[in-house]
């Protein structure tokens, strides 16, 4: 048997093994009684709130425990802080998991794609491993995004719901009730996060992290300040609210006046890629000479000279494609 496909089978049945594993030994959910016993007093409050929240009460008490155990090394906190902010349902263990799965799949379509080579093997595994990364990388960006689109809205809410005579809170509960996600998401995770116990000042941090804005941060500085020394926060909150919405009008212009250019960055980039496929596709024997062990070689028997040139098209490639994307993003 193919060496490759054996230790792909292996593979493959290892994680088959571990996930079955953990399908039998995994217990039922706990008690609502227990978790809140659990919070009251904790060191690690927001992040044990953090987390039922996102996985619900029935979570299984071993994957919990392998996720956290996972969670707590510094390379998993980034992957799990990634996951949060883009709302996608997965833990870090399964997340680790499909990533692997797919670079396994994209190692045997490169290497019976392209004539069982291992080279072109290697880098589907490489390619189909940062699919997942890239998903999560997308999808957090979009959320944000609309996150942003959505503030100006919600601090005119807020404010309206402020001098109606609601207080912080249950503002916020009338955000989380009215307005679609995935604002009305984060803001209700802030209000179920206040009532299991943390204040709302650690509410409002947790949700700052799972979505990183400037404008959300100025935001929440302005709450925290007002509920410390007093002060309108109405007055505040609409204050900023039109700063806000100034900015995003300004980023919409600029991102229409820049669209072509990012375009075009996007188009320049993929061509070449596209191109060289397509021509693989029509004639594989010549330009399978690229990656061919055969002369003229940069290293004997080792390097030959056809990586090289894949090499230095793929820099030239990245570097023109990241300084069209430097030059048309601008900052407001």
């Amino acid at each position: 048997m193919d060496p490759l496909l054996l230790g792909i089978i292996v593979g493959v049945a290892f994680l088959l093994i571990v996930g079955a594993s953990l399908a039998i030994f995994t217990g039922g959910g706990q008690q609502i009684d227990n978790r809140l016993e659990q919070y009251a007093g904790s060191a690690t409050l927001v992040e044990t709130v953090e987390t039922d929240l996102e996985f619900g009460e029935s979570s299984p008490d071993m994957a919990d425990r392998l996720d956290n155990m996972m969670s707590s090394r510094d390379f998993f906190t980034t992957i799990r802080t990634r996951i949060s902010r883009s709302d996608v349902k997965l833990r870090v263990a399964e997340y680790i998991v499909l990533m692997i799965l797919l670079g396994l799949g994209g190692g045997i379509l490169g290497y019976y794609l392209f004539d069982q080579n291992f080279v072109m093997g290697a880098i589907g595994f490489v390619v189909g491993t940062r699919v997942l990364p890239i998903y999560i990388n997308v999808a957090a960006s979009r959320r944000i995004n609309t996150f942003n689109g959505q503030l100006g809205d919600t601090l005119n809410l807020w404010v309206n719901a402020l001098k109606s005579g609601y207080s912080v809170l249950q503002a916020m509960e009338t955000i989380a009730t009215e307005l679609p996600p995935p604002v009305s998401k984060e803001f209700e995770r802030v209000v179920q996060e206040v009532r299991l116990g943390l204040s709302v000042e650690q509410s409002l941090d947790n949700m700052l992290r799972r979505v990183p804005s400037d404008d959300l941060d100025l935001v929440i500085t302005a709450v925290n300040i007002q509920r410390e020394v007093g002060g309108n926060l109405a007055e505040v909150l609409d204050n900023i609210s039109f700063t806000i919405r100034e900015r995003v009008r300004i980023k919409g212009e600029i991102q229409t006046l820049t669209a072509q250019g990012r375009i075009s960055g996007t188009i320049i980039s993929l061509l070449p890629i596209a191109l060289g496929f397509l021509l693989y596709l029509i004639n594989s024997a010549y330009v399978s000479e690229l990656w061919v062990m055969e002369e003229p070689f940069i290293i004997p028997q080792v390097f030959p000279c056809g990586w090289l040139v894949i090499g230095a098209g793929l820099l030239m490639i990245l570097i023109g494609g990241l300084a069209i994307r430097k030059i048309v993003d601008i900052e407001v």
